[in-house]
């Protein structure tokens, strides 16, 4: 029986991919094999011994502590592109709260008093402060073309606006799916200088942490207006009420309230809503529980960030699964292991990622346990497994 601990709520849709039979979910499971999760802060929790397999319900994993899970012999699944069309559809829903200042406006209207009469005279008096701008013929950037990303892009397209992309680290399946009509800026400051709105989607780690600051803001057009709905700490918050005061920047947008923006007439702040749907919590609940099975059952790594991906078809056999040190001759102390021990290798996969390395094998007869215990006892080996 596999013990998933979950630390967050996830849908039951997903949760019902995990027979009852071979799994036990529970918030309360003492000693779990694995545990998912959504928004619960790892950072700093006691990590129980009897851990295997990490999944999160959604794209981001900066409240993981993946680099050290990984040194642990402990995969990170995530769900990248399981919210993409929630958290695109917010994205533009937010551009076009901007660009009409409806936020503002909606305050205006709540505050109206008086008779009916009274309010038509304010209305009157008060509309011309909300008059905004239309969509096509803008320039939008988008900086980080993955799942959300592309949306955002071919969406913006269809509204009639001209769409210009970067993305140093774009994969041949979202180039596919991005429009011709793109166009490639040469970096970041190319994309700034350019566009009307600029919309963020990336991960947060070192290289984009105040991806956008004061010197970002100032090179960008006078009355530009900037979405994010990635991760706090992507756009400076600070820098952003100083653009927005001087004048320099028309609005901000984004899912991330704080101190510092709260209460600002031209900044939105939605309470990290991106993937509050309904349709995004059961797709990623879905995809995390059907990467737990694989790796479970059949020692296939999906998705993982701290990982690299492996996956074979299972052959007629057993299963030897290890992650180990990324060194040299780890492979030939594994098949000379097992050959030793009289086992035939049908199959077998070695790939690597960083300093961990993770390797599939299939033999044709049961493993003893003998073996597994040299197998796990060569120096590098992190976790020996057999299915």
């Amino acid at each position: 029986m596999i013990k998933v601990l979950t630390l967050n709520n996830i849908s039951p849709v997903g949760l019902e991919r995990l027979p009852p039979d071979r799994y036990k979910v529970s918030d309360d499971t003492p000693d779990p094999d694995a545990i998912m999760l959504r928004s619960f802060d790892m950072h700093g929790y006691s990590i129980p011994k009897s851990l295997k397999a990490v999944a999160r319900a959604g794209a981001g994993v900066n409240n993981i502590p993946y680099k050290d899970l990984a040194a642990r012999g402990i995969p990170v699944f995530n769900a990248p592109g399981a919210n993409a069309q929630a958290v695109s559809e917010l994205t533009i829903t937010g551009m076009l709260l901007a660009a009409r200042n409806v936020a503002a406006a909606l305050d205006f209207a709540r505050g109206l008093d008086g008779d009916d009469q009274a309010i038509s005279r304010q209305v009157e008096a008060g509309k011309n402060n909300f008059v905004g701008f239309e969509l096509p013929g803008r320039t939008l950037g988008v900086i980080g073309l993955g799942a959300v990303g592309v949306k955002v892009a071919n969406t913006a397209l269809r509204l009639g606006m001209r769409v210009v992309g970067h993305d140093p680290d774009i994969t041949v399946n979202r180039a596919w799916q991005l429009s011709s009509d793109v166009r490639q800026a040469s970096g970041v400051d190319d994309l700034l200088r350019g566009a009307d709105v600029v919309s963020v989607h990336v991960p947060l780690n070192d290289r984009t942490r105040d991806l956008i600051d004061s010197r970002g803001l100032g090179i960008m057009r006078d009355g530009a207006t900037v979405l994010n709905f990635s991760r706090e700490g992507i756009v400076n918050d600070e820098a952003i009420v100083a653009a927005i005061d001087s004048g320099k920047l028309h609005a901000y947008v984004c899912d991330f309230p704080s101190r510092r923006l709260a209460g600002h007439e031209r900044v939105i702040a939605l309470p990290h809503i991106g993937a509050s749907t309904r349709e995004a919590e059961e797709n990623c609940a879905v995809m995390i529980a059907d990467q737990l099975r694989d790796y479970f059952e059949e020692g296939n790594v999906r998705n993982s960030v701290n990982f690299p991906e492996v996956a074979i078809p299972r052959n007629e056999g057993n299963r030897v699964v290890l992650v180990n040190a990324n060194v040299p001759n780890m492979l030939g102390q594994i098949s000379t292991t097992l050959a030793d021990a009289g086992l035939n290798i049908i199959d077998m996969l070695n790939k690597s990622r960083g300093e961990i390395a993770y390797t599939l094998a299939d033999v044709e007869a049961p493993i003893p346990k003998a073996v597994m215990d040299r197998l796990a006892a060569i120096e590098g080996v992190i976790v020996a497994r057999s299915l």
